[in-house]
């Protein structure tokens, strides 16, 4: 300093001190070197045991007022101090500090993007302030409670760093408060009843993927509402193919109260379940159309299978979703037959009402 130097750096480059050791030694310095005042004492910490942010929010208390830090925390190794952790600790716990930053914290989480796409390196989902799941609750408990006050689980505002909101992520831990409130957020409002129902079927859905979007209740909706008044539902499948085995479905379907179970061989998994339902409820129809498409995004998206019967001069659409195609299918077929039952049954009551 006396040489002019205006910044002073000290390191822990192998990421080696505990927090009380650095401050002891920012403190030290403060206290044992006469003209420290003339320079900028500065930190540049590693994050080889976890601890490169709390070393160096430990340096500030004791007197540095630089800390070298990078976005996402990336460097060598394990990586440097987090610029995103130790600007927001500054900024959230004001109380607790004599010190603040110019940062703009509100563009911190699209610089976050910006340098993982610029670098390649992926953010981890629970990374602090800047993960996808850092502003997201999955847990019922934690739902209920953000839903009521977001500052129940939530120290600052997702805006604040550029965050648009919260994300209530829907999974097998969610609870009916988050449910309810998600299916209120995209149009819906079920009835108690139907909420009973819709929920099992979701916790069904939960159990197979991870997460469930809009998209999963839009359907787990479009379902509840279109198979109030079906006679026969799916109660059972289950499918044995292989590249060397003849394909073989076994149905089990709830029909007028009754369990109705069948097997049957097919030229492909979807013709063994049409096969087996139609051994099961006796009947037989032509399928004069037939398709599958993904409903929502990912690996575990759920697929949509589409079809149309035809009997004599009529025709009976039916469509299922679910996470299994094949299901799909075989749900789709009941709901064609389903249809066609109903109107077999309007046809019945207008006969008997115009008969002589």
């Amino acid at each position: 300093m006396a040489a002019g130097a205006t910044t002073v750096n000290i390191p822990d480059t192998t990421g080696y001190t505990m927090p009380l050791e650095f401050g002891a030694k920012i403190a030290e310095l403060k206290s044992r070197v006469s003209n420290i005042d003339d320079a900028v004492i500065s930190v540049h910490c590693h994050n080889d045991l976890g601890l490169a942010v709390a070393n160096s929010l430990s340096a500030v208390s004791n007197g540095a007022r630089q800390v070298e830090c990078t976005i996402n925390g990336i460097g060598e190794r394990a990586g440097n101090a987090s610029l995103e952790e130790i600007a927001m600790a500054i900024a959230v716990r004001e109380d607790l500090w004599d010190v603040s930053t110019n940062i703009n914290t509100s563009e911190i989480f699209n610089t976050s993007r910006m340098v993982s796409s610029f670098t390649g390196m992926v953010v981890q989902p629970n990374k602090a302030i800047v993960g996808e799941n850092a502003f997201a609750h999955e847990s019922g408990i934690h739902q209920d409670g953000m839903l009521k006050d977001n500052k129940t689980y939530e120290i600052m505002d997702p805006e604040s760093v550029g965050v648009q909101e919260s994300k209530i992520v829907l999974g097998r831990h969610s609870g009916r408060h988050g449910l309810i409130s998600r299916l209120k957020s995209i149009g819906f409002d079920p009835s108690e009843d139907e909420l009973n129902s819709i929920y099992k079927r979701f916790l069904e859905l939960a159990d197979k993927k991870k997460e469930v979007f809009d998209d999963d209740l839009r359907l787990l909706m479009g379902q509840e509402v279109a198979q109030k008044d079906y006679r026969h539902h799916l109660d059972y499948l289950h499918v044995n193919i292989g590249t060397t085995t003849i394909p073989t479905a076994t149905v089990r379907i709830k029909s007028d109260e009754k369990l109705v179970e069948e097997s049957a061989t097919g030229d492909g998994p979807v013709d063994a379940c049409f096969n087996a339902i139609d051994r099961a409820l006796n009947s037989k129809f032509h399928i004069e159309s037939y398709q599958v498409r993904s409903v929502t995004v990912g690996r575990s998206a759920q697929g949509e299978a589409h079809l149309r019967l035809k009997n004599g001069e009529s025709f009976f659409s039916g469509r299922g979703v679910s996470t299994d195609i094949v299901e799909a299918s075989a749900k789709a077929y009941l709901q064609a037959i389903n249809e066609y039952s109903i109107q077999g049954e309007v046809n019945e009551l207008l006969d008997a009402v115009t008969a002589p």
